[in-house]
């Protein structure tokens, strides 16, 4: 391909998509640079590639790209966000700075290539899909050299998004729950997506706008049983239809995560998404490329599924009762020291404390851990949250040990019921990294 030392602009090059089509490009002997919000995240994804810190929130301006854009012979945007959120401002990221990023690429002769969504539509139902559909349109509008590629449901080797979401399903023993069985889907390899991208900047390809899809649609049921035997889990005994209401209750639940920070795949606009299928128009892309893209069993049957697959797929399902067992435990610890504050405080006091250090102790003890049961719910501080309860639990276990040992004997055991509530944090801390 006519790629080799061209200078490459990829946006969001850490996420799901925007990682392996870095890795693609400089694969084929492109010179990428990977502009991403957080330098720090973007070289333990990308160690070897280099790192542009912006944020597109902050980009609205042709001005404020003029310093990006230099010697860049090609900007590939992979950058999105699912739904509004605290760190997430859908119109700035997929509208504003995009069409200030296309006049700047405008002055200067530089290529475009725009990683859009099947469905992306100004009168679409949802605020994801229109404001895809703006960034596309003001794209256009700035007539730089341009590709829009509008991939289906994109099945990579890692997971995030609807592949996570596919891969949790999956991992549901015995039973499979599925909300809309008979919705069609179409996919896309990862590998297909990247070989369209890479040819596209290797200008191999005509100008416009391309759905990257496999010919033939499917039932999400079916996508989802070849998930399942991609990952090697027994086929569900039977299928539980989730209810309309039960999935627009998980929605608006998923949605009011989304306030504290969790970008839960279950999400309104990402089941409203799926709720209308999943389907484009393949043949415009054969047309012009001469070939189909693979189908999904295909995919499955390049990718590699091991046993770390399987145990993130198990791992996050179970994630969200990890995280509610850890601060409803934090949580009533604190608040039933408060309410028993003086039996409490005899506790202390008859290991030869006076009355107002005991009292005092108590009280801030109990506000701690009140503290890190919030804490914990906070997806900013999550992971650190836990090892802040391990630190805080041990620290119980040992000042309890030299103040009050008679607790190990506690019929109840108090410090015993300690040691399994930590080592659930230590199992939820990694689990909680971000990518």
């Amino acid at each position: 391909m006519r790629i080799e030392n061209k200078n490459v602009l990829v946006l969001g090059a850490y996420g799901f998509i925007g990682a392996a089509v870095t890795r693609s490009l400089q694969a084929e002997g492109a010179h990428v640079a990977a502009f991403v919000r957080n330098l720090k995240t973007g070289a333990q994804v990308l160690p070897d590639v280099t790192q542009v810190q912006g944020d597109l929130r902050a980009c609205r301006q042709p001005k404020d790209w003029v310093a990006h854009l230099e010697h860049v012979d090609c900007v590939v945007n992979c950058a999105g966000a699912l739904q509004d959120g605290p760190a997430d401002d859908l119109e700035a990221v997929h509208h504003t700075a995009i069409a200030a990023l296309g006049q700047a690429c405008a002055q200067r002769g530089i290529a475009v290539v725009q990683i859009s969504a099947i469905g992306a539509d100004l009168d679409a139902e949802t605020d994801f899909m229109r404001t895809k559909a703006a960034g596309d349109a003001a794209l256009r509008a700035c007539d730089v050299p341009l590709w829009i590629f509008k991939p289906g449901l994109v099945i990579g080797q890692s997971d995030y998004g609807g592949t996570a979401l596919l891969r949790m399903l999956a991992a549901v023993p015995m039973v499979q729950p599925i909300a809309y069985p008979h919705v069609l889907v179409q996919c896309v390899g990862m590998s297909d997506l990247c070989r369209a991208v890479t040819a596209a900047v290797a200008d191999e390809v005509p100008q416009g706008t391309y759905d990257l899809v496999e010919d033939t649609p499917a039932p999400l049921s079916e996508v989802l049983a070849e998930t399942r035997r991609w990952m090697g889990f027994p086929a569900a005994r039977f299928t539980v239809r989730m209810p309309a209401v039960v999935t627009a209750i998980i929605a608006r639940g998923a949605d009011a995560l989304g306030h504290l920070g969790w970008r839960s795949p279950l999400r309104s606009n990402a089941m409203t998404v799926m709720g209308e299928g999943v389907v484009g128009d393949p043949e415009p892309y054969r047309a012009a490329t001469g070939r189909s893209l693979a189908p999904l069993p295909q995919v499955y049957a390049g990718l590699t599924c091991a046993r770390e697959h399987r145990l993130v797929a198990r791992m996050s399902l179970l994630m969200p009762l990890v995280v509610a067992a850890l601060s409803l435990f934090w949580l009533l610890s604190g608040l039933f020291g408060l309410i028993g504050l003086p039996k409490a405080t005899s506790v202390l006091t008859g290991a030869g404390w006076s009355t107002g250090m005991a009292v005092a102790s108590v009280l801030f003890w109990s506000l701690v851990d009140i503290f890190l049961g919030l804490a914990i719910l906070w997806r900013p501080w999550a992971a650190r949250a836990c090892l802040a309860q391990v630190a805080v639990a041990l620290f119980y276990l040992l000042a309890a040990s030299f103040t009050v040992p008679g607790l190990w004997l506690d019929p109840l055991g108090p410090l015993i019921k300690i040691l399994p509530a930590m080592t659930l944090s230590l199992i939820a801390w990694p689990l909680l990294q971000s990518r």
